[in-house]
This record gives structure tokens, C-alpha cells and sequence, in this order.
């Protein structure tokens, strides 16, 4: 799935907040942002591998939520919602499509790493690859809770989110072929850094 996807289910995790501790609403949707991501900063260092856990997310993510019923405060709350964003991230990846340049083709049988069995997890393909139509109806689902529970600056990112979905939507096969293109003349010291299937659409080893 795309990282708008991922990033505005890690604010909506945060939706009961409004209710039950207004005050910590805010700082509950900006971590869920940043936990939906965070998994996504090893695109280029082993994608959905190096920071990508889909169970140990999950078992950090127990004490942690208990740690914000039982004390709530800015920072347990942050660190709550923080990494269960990162633990719906990795794990929703397996059902997206695989690691391949050009996923919707369906060669890849690696989705997320599970680091637990130390294995590959194959691709569900429930939305068939990042940037899918039904990947953006997903951003689209996603976002208008959230349009209706914020307001001010956190509506706005979810709202320039949701343009970026859109916009990546759009251009999804089109940024894999021109990859397939440019690549090939990547300077020397650039093409260690680039992911394999750049280079011949295999995934990442």
C-alpha cells in the first residue's frame, strides 16, 4: 500500500481520543502520522525488512497502549499511537502487492519481512499494488473521518494527503517505467544505494 494510506490509518487510530482525552487528540493524531510512516524510511535499506516488524510491532504495542490507559500522558499516548501506526503499517503490507518495480505484473512472493520466523510473508494482493485505484478509494475511506473529526492544521494535512494519493495514484505505472529508464545511467556511486529490482524487477534480497 502507499505511505498516504498508511499514514492517515495511523491518524485514525487516534479517532477515540476525541472522546475519551480531548486534550491528547492532537498529540495522538500526529504520532499515528508518524508511526504510519516510519516503517517506510527503509525504502532504500531493505524495504520492508529493515524497519518493517509485523509482529513485534504488535507485541510492543501491548504495553505501551496499557501504559497510556493506566498513565496517560503527552508522551505515552505518543508513543501508543506511534508504534500501533507502525504496526498497522507492516502488517497491512501483506496485503498489498509484492516487492517488484512493477508489482501489479504479480512476480514477487515477498510482501513484509517477518523477522519472528525469519521468512518472507507472500503478497495478499487485496489491493493489488501501491498506488492501486482501490489502494486510493482505501486514503480516500481513510480520510473522511478524519476531515469530520479535525479541523485547522491536522485537516489540512489530511487533506494535502489525500492529494498526494491522488497524485501518485495517477502516476504510479508511469514512475516505474521512467525508474526502468533512468536507472541503467545512475552514477556509480548512486547505483549501490538503489534497490535491486530497479535494476531487473526481481525483489530485494
Amino acid at each position: 500500500m502507499m505511505l498516504p494510506t498508511h499514514v492517515l490509518g495511523g491518524m485514525l487510530l487516534a479517532a477515540p481520543l476525541v472522546r475519551v482525552a480531548p486534550e491528547m487528540a492532537p498529540i495522538g493524531f500526529v504520532a499515528g502520522f508518524v508511526g504510519g510512516l516510519f516503517p517506510d524510511l527503509d525504502m532504500y535499506v531493505g524495504h520492508r525488512k529493515t524497519l518493517h516488524f509485523p509482529v513485534y510491532y504488535g507485541v510492543a504495542a501491548v504495553p505501551a497502549v496499557l501504559a497510556a490507559l493506566l498513565a496517560p500522558s503527552a508522551v505515552t499516548v505518543a508513543a501508543a499511537l506511534f508504534i500501533l501506526g507502525a504496526a498497522v503499517h507492516s502488517v497491512a503490507d501483506m496485503y498489498g502487492g509484492g516487492l517488484e518495480l512493477r508489482p501489479w505484473e504479480g512476480n514477487s512472493d515477498r510482501a513484509v519481512y517477518n523477522h519472528y520466523r525469519g521468512a518472507w510473508i507472500a503478497p495478499r494482493q487485496f489491493v493489488r499494488y501501491d498506488g492501486a485505484v482501490e489502494d486510493l478509494a482505501l486514503s480516500v475511506g481513510l480520510a473522511l473521518p478524519l476531515l469530520f473529526l479535525l479541523d485547522g492544521r491536522l485537516q489540512q494535512v489530511v487533506l494535502g494527503t489525500v492529494a498526494v494519493a491522488a497524485g501518485y495514484t495517477a502516476l504510479r505505472r508511469s514512475l516505474a517505467d521512467l525508474a526502468g529508464r533512468l536507472v541503467p545511467y545512475a552514477p556509480d556511486a548512486v547505483s549501490p544505494f538503489l534497490p535491486d529490482r530497479y535494476f531487473d524487477d526481481e525483489p530485494e534480497r
